[in-house]
């Protein structure tokens, strides 16, 4: 890809993220400015903020490669994204904005009266925080390698670096403005080159239906293997060989590969002829994490989609940089107001990435057997357009894709920092924040250096899973249920929040590689979020006694309107 302009365009990207973190800096005078903007966030200015946050590497880039690889299924991804904030809207939004916390785990204090439950609820806020970071950093490393082929940990290693100080510098209000701005831009990044992708592809005579047959290659392609993998083919296959088959070295030699498996290794050129159909590739776990959930989906595709729908409409009320955005409201009215524009603005946004999607699998089907899909939105300005046109259409999608980084990246540091500020380090105040700022993004930072990873929608889908199965819940039935005690809580949270982060790590490590506990594993919200509802419920009914004094006062203020709390208190 040429980074002549796509470089320029990233690093203008951080400049502005800087300059826009700076003003909001200059209008940050108090404490309360800093934590939560005061409170006095409108729901225009809060919405675009709370999309920009939530359009992530896997919104920007993942679903996209999702769709080339596994088909129009994918598109539960978007579907899920948004309805989660209807759920948000119907269940959580206003009361949780009426409870006056900052953080989840002050919600559970405010709400049970019980330091034990809101360290736990810190624990889970820290981990979940930190699994959704992760892909953030990986993605940002993926682009700078598309981009100019350096190392796949610098791109993590410049957002870690542009969001801990934007961060720290301005806190809440700092970057309140930045993620507004950010948002608008990656809608712009994805629909103005989309345009011109869809322009292209009707003039090319390109096949109107991008997954009625499987995808072949529309020109001949030599494709890099990236990593070790299997080929498997359901018919032979005549491919040019420079690299090691099968065991076998051979030097620009042509093959006829049989139906069946063939062992690919790593840094061996294919080149395949023009109408080639791309054969299906399994890379295993044979660089130490699993690099893909497709072979579960093939193998039980109707549990994995409904566990994929349950962890994304329920999981997004439990994640720390969406919960936080709320408090920054000026009442409960306000978050329910800037719940549907939200709905509003990344319901637009989701309309684009599976375009993409399928333009890749016309355009630049190898990157299923690169493992580079998710690079399918970085490379097709250049590969449908070419000349300067595509040079600049793929400079401002490589903005809009740091953007993307950047933005969700700065609502998961300042989400971990409040808590490990809070509950972690031995005081408080603008100062610790700081320090927590640095220590919350140190963990993943060190992660996607030292390790691979899943495709970034994966990734997310499973961070998605372990919120849905701790917060889901408490904020639900802390909020509806007057029963709820504090043992029920932490039992809640530790069994369905717990297990589920059990399985992420055993997917997440490839064990196991395939099977029916890989499904289980590999989708735990179908199991997990149930069996944290129960666990929840059942401790709170045995140990009825606990229920906090002072339960009917404290729901009261969740529910009703401040006007009437007001009237009622005069």
């Amino acid at each position: 890809m040429n980074s002549s302009y796509s470089v320029p365009a990233v690093a203008l990207v951080v400049v502005a993220t800087v300059l826009v973190g700076a003003f909001g800096l200059r209008i940050s005078r108090t404490t309360s400015d800093f934590y939560v903007a005061s409170r006095t966030v409108g729901p225009r200015l809060n919405a675009a903020a709370i999309s920009g946050e939530y359009l992530s590497a896997a919104s920007f880039l993942g679903i996209a490669g999702l769709v080339l690889v596994q088909g129009p299924d994918m598109l539960w991804y978007p579907v899920g994204y948004t309805a989660g904030y209807l759920v948000l809207l119907l269940f959580v939004a206003a009361p949780l904005r009426r409870s006056g916390a900052y953080t989840l785990p002050d919600f559970a204090e405010a709400r049970l009266a019980s330091q034990a439950v809101r360290r736990l609820a810190g624990a889970f806020v820290v981990g979940v925080g930190w699994l959704y970071l992760l892909p953030q950093l990986q993605g940002a490393g993926l682009t700078l390698t598309v981009l100019t082929g350096a190392p796949q940990w610098l791109g993590g290693v410049i957002v870690a670096a542009v969001v801990v100080a934007t961060v720290a510098a301005g806190g809440m209000r700092s970057i309140t403005f930045v993620q507004a701005f950010q948002y608008w831009l990656k809608l712009t990044a994805l629909l103005v080159p989309a345009l011109f992708l869809i322009l292209a592809w009707q003039g090319d005579g390109a096949p109107s239906h991008a997954f009625e047959e499987p995808a072949t290659f529309r020109e001949q392609r030599v494709v890099r293997v990236g990593s070790t993998l299997d080929l498997k083919l359901e018919r032979p296959l005549t491919v040019t060989v420079t690299g090691t088959v099968d065991g076998r070295a051979h030097e620009d030699r042509k093959l006829q590969l049989p139906a069946g498996t063939h062992h690919i290794d790593k840094g061996t050129r294919l080149t395949f002829a023009k109408g080639t159909t791309v054969p299906a590739a399994d890379r295993g776990t044979s660089d130490g994490m699993s690099t893909s959930l497709a072979a579960g989906r093939e193998e039980r595709p109707l549990y994995a989609t409904y566990g994929l729908i349950l962890a994304t409409f329920l999981g997004t009320m439990g994640l720390p940089h969406v919960v936080v955005r709320f408090y920054t409201s000026p009442h409960g009215v306000a978050a329910r107001r800037t719940t549907v524009a939200v709905l509003g603005l990344i319901g637009c946004f989701y309309l684009l990435p599976p375009v993409y999607g399928a333009l890749g699998r016309l355009y630049a089907p190898e990157l299923t057997l690169t493992g580079d899909a998710d690079a399918a939105v970085l490379l097709l300005p250049e590969r449908m357009i070419g000349g300067l046109g595509g040079d600049l259409l793929g400079a401002l999608v490589a903005g809009g894709a740091f953007a993307a980084f950047l933005s969700t990246a700065s609502g998961l540091t300042m989400a971990v920092a409040g808590v490990l500020t809070q509950d972690v380090l031995p005081t408080r105040g603008v100062r610790h924040f700081r320090l927590g700022t640095v220590l919350a993004m140190l963990a993943p930072l060190a992660a996607s250096v030292i390790v691979g990873g899943l495709p970034v929608a994966d990734a997310v889908g499973l961070a998605f899973a372990v919120s849905a199965s701790s917060f889901c819940p408490l904020l639900v039935l802390g909020i509806w249920w007057r029963r709820l005690t504090p043992p029920g809580a932490a039992a809640g949270m530790l069994v369905g929040g717990g297990s589920a982060f059990v399985a992420v790590a055993a997917t997440m490590a490839g064990f196991p590689a395939t099977g029916a506990l890989h499904s289980l594993l590999a989708w735990p919200a179908l199991w997990s979020v149930p069996l944290g509802f129960l666990t929840m419920v059942l401790v709170s009914l045995a140990t009825a006694a606990r229920v906090p004094a002072g339960t009917a006062a404290i729901l009261a203020r969740f529910h009703l309107p401040e006007e009437l709390r007001a009237e009622v208190k005069a």
